[in-house]
């Protein structure tokens, strides 16, 4: 059997969901949008929208519990990226940097020292704007990690 490729979007902030439906409508793979608001999303069998209690790490937990080696996790949150992985998942943040198995553990390192920064008074930036180039480079990466996953599965 075929696996069910699908993507999971953790969308309460996710700025690239455009890009995703194009995607979507273009390989007919299926998106899940997991928030903790009630978002609008297009009407299309392809599109669903889950909206989760707005308990702490509730969207997390659920994208978690389903994410698997047939899935892609678009997130910009490292440790559910983290979480994701260890299920065999692809991911891919909305900047189009994918977090493999080598680089989460890094960006796991990095988080907590901004962490203890900013809890120490520290003045820190955040992240660059999301600019065109961070589209670009999102639409390349999904497409390349849903490319792959189908190389993979044989499909």
């Amino acid at each position: 059997m075929t696996p069910t490729f699908r993507i999971l979007v953790d969308a309460d902030a996710c700025p690239v969901k455009e890009e995703i439906y194009r995607v979507a409508y273009r390989l007919e793979v299926p998106v899940t949008l997991v928030s903790n608001a009630h978002l609008r999303v297009p009407q299309h069998p392809l599109i669903a929208r889950v909206v989760v209690s707005d308990g702490f790490d509730a969207a997390d937990d659920w994208i978690a519990a389903r994410a698997d080696a047939a899935a892609i996790v678009v997130t910009a949150d490292i440790l559910l990226a983290d979480r994701c992985l260890k299920a065999g998942a692809a991911v891919v943040a909305p900047n189009g940097k994918p977090f493999t198995s080598n680089s989460i553990g890094n960006a796991i390192a990095v988080r907590a020292i901004m962490n203890d920064l900013r809890a120490g008074g520290d003045r820190i930036g955040g992240p660059p704007p999301f600019g065109k180039e961070d589209r670009s480079r999102f639409l390349s990466a999904l497409d390349a990690a849903l490319t792959r996953l189908k190389r993979q599965h044989g499909a």
